[in-house]
């Protein structure tokens, strides 16, 4: 056992290699500052976790082909292993004798050492070299490694050879890729250093007026150069900008500026030239209907007005666009980093199983290769940091850090606890209503025809409200399972994505409000000390909603705020869907729309129920209204409309035929559902025709659209017969169950005009409801498979960042 002294040695050591592993990281990689980081964070996980697991988990998803094979090498590392064991070859690539082992004929020593000592400045021959490292110019002048094995003749040495051929493979590829990727920054650096020179430029313009600058034109030369610069007020933002400039070009920072004399002086600091804002339009991106329509009529580029706000409008999207840029470099960074560290993992495994000494020569070469060599990346890191602190924090590190890096997503444990105690509550609601039901005998009360027609409606909105949620909160889940990065397809801020705890969260709360209310209303209406009060418990399903829509709107910041004003705009885009530019998030939610035609109409009938009816009697005449069986047929129809406008403006944008094919689909919807409803309302043989053969057209066309084009799947010709190349999902046969489900669950759409009788057991708005919530699991199943596919497109164009719009737009591509 150990005593104190040891053991406190022992953690003096382990601090010490901690500390030097640390230092060692630092110094690589440029981390500058004494907070743990997140390289050290994840090397510190690699102690207690496997490997291959970490790799997993740090990688960009839509990179995650480009990145090394770590698992396929791996296993060849395995075959050799396995092929040594079963063979008894040992280090030296011999068969081991049966009889004994190779230790036991070792030449004697001695006891003392004695002939361990060599002779100083003797030769010593390199009988331990294993390969032989170089590069290769190819055809296309890019120069791969290629390795030699110099141990092919010993035993196991073809396993060796394809493990080898395989590494630089995947080194190739790394290197490919990373060379490419870094080619392109240092393009998106150029041209985001035009904008800044714009951005300074206009900031001159804007904060001081009286700028002005003279011009000497040389014709010969083809340039011009500023003469005078009238200097910035005292006190003024420019003169905060100036002085940071100064101080960047070599100037002391404690010296003060002195601008008494109207004049600056241009010793060590070149002013801005404003002829940049002759050629420069601004991009002008419509953020409302009226400007989407003056774009139409104008052009989508405006002259520069000098305004306030539209300078805060370019510094706005500069510093967006800065902050996704940083987000680009740091995951190269990472890349670069995780693609090394794999490299030396599997080197120092191929060394252990082997027993040879082959990792020093292969990561050396790694080392001095562009993966290992190059400063562009740190050196740009730097730049932009600077160059964003300087220019967007008037010099505040600590403010420009934090708005370059994203805000991690903070685990908290209330979460949970509030999940499972409104899911506790939950459930206990649903035994108190059924209990409640059975012990007063409501299923054979007198008002129970009037209370489905009048109430159900009602609460029936709240139904298909939380199955919604709780698919969503499903699919959630399993995206993240899968790897699918769903934040980054719908455009999420950083940070603040929920999860599906939160999804739950809020959808378990809202189940809770709801069971509330209905079980305080059938015991309110049961209950003869309140039964007088008629007005009360009509009114509690309006209270509902309500308080459901405060807090949906509420201004502060709680309950989600920042998603629940995603939803809202994206619900606002889909509103006026023509005048905005289409989006995923916008045509996804449409989408969902879709699939809530009676849950629309539940917010038509809570309209028209409180203002045209008497609600203290739960009349419902106005259900034989003419006017209301016409606005019955046009609300269904909105959400489709939505889709048609947001597919034909997609449409003449992109030049996309698919996009047309697309608006055909949802036309064909919108007929069929009109002829539906026209069937529903009067029942005559000819409507029946004109909505049994439409809806089986579209819902043919509906069915193939989901499976082909936005699943993706049933390729002829793909490496997984009838599917497609890439599958998230190991078992193949999930496919094609949710391609089954798919279409009995699209199937059921034609229920109404069928004529298929109801179950006797269930009153038909019961019936109603079922099939709506029948739609409702196929669009959760639906999500989950079209989000796979749009996540392998991605993957497959390595499109890892959304495209931020830069504001200016030069009418030249030289800058001076």
């Amino acid at each position: 056992m150990m005593n104190k002294v040891d053991i406190h040695k022992r953690s003096i050591r382990t601090r010490e290699k901690r500390t030097t592993v640390k230092k060692g990281f630092q110094k690589r990689f440029r981390i500058s500052g004494t907070k743990k980081t997140d390289l050290f964070f994840f090397f510190a996980r690699l102690v207690k976790m496997k490997f291959g697991k970490e790799l997993a988990s740090q990688i960009v998803p839509e990179w995650q082909g480009a990145y090394m094979d770590y698992n396929n090498l791996k296993k060849l590392l395995k075959h050799i292993l396995r092929f040594r064991q079963q063979n008894g070859v040992t280090s030296s690539g011999h068969r081991a004798s049966p009889k004994r082992r190779v230790t036991m004929y070792r030449a004697f020593s001695g006891l003392t050492n004695r002939y361990n000592n060599f002779r100083a400045g003797s030769p010593r021959k390199n009988d331990d070299e294993v390969i032989l490292v170089g590069s290769v110019q190819q055809e296309d002048s890019e120069n791969c490694y290629q390795t030699m094995f110099l141990r092919s003749s010993d035993a196991g040495g073809e396993h060796e050879l394809v493990f080898f051929k395989a590494l630089d493979d995947e080194f190739n590829k790394v290197l490919k890729f990373y060379k490419e990727k870094v080619r392109e920054v240092k393009g998106e650096a150029e041209e985001l250093s035009k904008q800044m020179e714009a951005l300074i430029a206009l900031r001159i313009k804007v904060d001081e007026p009286g700028v002005e600058q003279k011009f000497t034109s040389e014709s010969s030369s083809g340039y011009s150069r500023p003469a005078t610069v009238v200097a910035p007020k005292p006190g003024s933002r420019m003169e905060v900008i100036h002085e940071v400039e100064m101080s960047s070009e070599g100037t002391s920072g404690d010296e003060p500026i002195r601008t008494e004399n109207r004049k600056i002086n241009t010793g060590g600091f070149k002013p801005t030239s404003l002829d940049v804002l002759g050629r420069v339009t601004l991009n002008v991106d419509p953020e409302t209907p009226v400007s989407t329509l003056r774009n139409i009529i104008t052009s989508s580029k405006s002259e520069l007005s000098f305004s306030r706000e539209e300078l805060r409008k370019v510094e706005e999207q500069l510093r967006q666009a800065f902050a996704q840029f940083y987000q680009q470099l740091r995951f190269l960074k990472s890349y670069c980093f995780l693609n090394m560290l794999a490299f030396s993992k599997i080197m120092k495994k191929y060394d252990k199983i082997t027993s040879r000494n082959a990792s020093r020569s292969y990561l050396d070469m790694v080392e001095k290769s562009y993966l290992g060599s190059s400063e562009e990346l740190n050196k740009l890191i730097e730049r932009l940091e600077a160059t964003f602190i300087k220019h967007f924090a008037n010099g505040n590190r600590r403010n420009g850090m934090k708005s370059l890096r994203p805000k991690r997503k903070k685990e908290r444990h209330r979460t949970t606890f509030l999940l499972g105690l409104f899911t506790g509550c939950s459930i206990a609601l649903v035994i108190a209503i059924i209990v409640t039901i059975h012990a007063r005998k409501l299923l054979d009360h007198q008002g129970r025809e009037q209370y489905m027609e009048a109430i159900f409606p009602l609460y029936s909105l709240f139904g298909y409200i939380f199955l919604h949620m709780l698919m969503y909160g499903a699919n959630t889940y399993f995206w993240k399972r899968y790897s699918v990065n769903y934040p980054f397809i719908f455009g999420f801020k950083p940070g603040t994505e929920l999860g599906f705890r939160e999804i739950f969260l809020v959808t378990s709360g809202l189940s809770v409000l709801a069971l509330a209310a209905a079980l305080s209303n059938l015991d309110m209406e049961m209950d003869e000390r309140t039964a007088r009060f008629q007005m009360l418990t009509e009114l509690v399903p309006l209270g509902l909603v309500a308080l459901v829509l405060l807090i949906t709107f509420c201004p502060f910041n709680i309950i989600y705020r920042s998603s629940r004003y995603f939803l809202i705009r994206c619900s606002w885009h889909c509103l006026f869907a023509p005048l905005y530019k289409v989006s995923l998030p916008d045509f996804f939610l449409a989408d969902q729309l879709t699939s809530e035609v009676q849950a629309i109409r539940c917010i038509q009938f809570y309209v028209c129920y409180y203002t045209l009816g008497d609600f203290t009697k739960r009349s419902v005449t106005f259900l034989e209204n003419r006017t209301y069986e016409i606005f019955i047929i046009i609300v269904a129809v909105i959400p489709y409309l939505s889709r048609v406008l947001q597919c034909l403006r997609r449409f003449f944008e992109e030049k996309d035929k698919s996009q047309g094919a697309n608006s055909l689909k949802y036309f064909s919807t919108v007929v069929a559902l009109v002829f539906r409803s026209i069937y529903d309302i009067r029942r005559i043989p000819f409507w029946r025709i004109l909505a049994t053969s439409s809806s089986g057209v579209t819902t043919i066309f509906n069915t193939y659209w989901d499976v082909v084009i936005d699943w993706g799947l049933l390729q002829r010709n793909s490496k997984n017969p009838w599917l497609r190349d890439k599958l998230l999902v190991s078992n193949k046969a999930v496919y094609f169950v949710a391609i089954v489900v798919n279409i009995l669950l699209r199937l059921v759409w034609m229920q109404l005009v069928l004529d298929i009788e109801d179950a006797p057991f269930l009153h038909k708005r019961a019936m109603v409801a079922l099939v709506a919530c029948l739609e409702i699991l196929r669009r959760g199943i639906w999500n989950f498979f079209r989000l796979e596919n749009e996540h392998l497109n991605n993957v497959g164009k390595y499109r890892a960042f959304k495209h931020v719009p830069l504001p200016f737009h030069y009418a030249d591509e030289k800058i001076m």
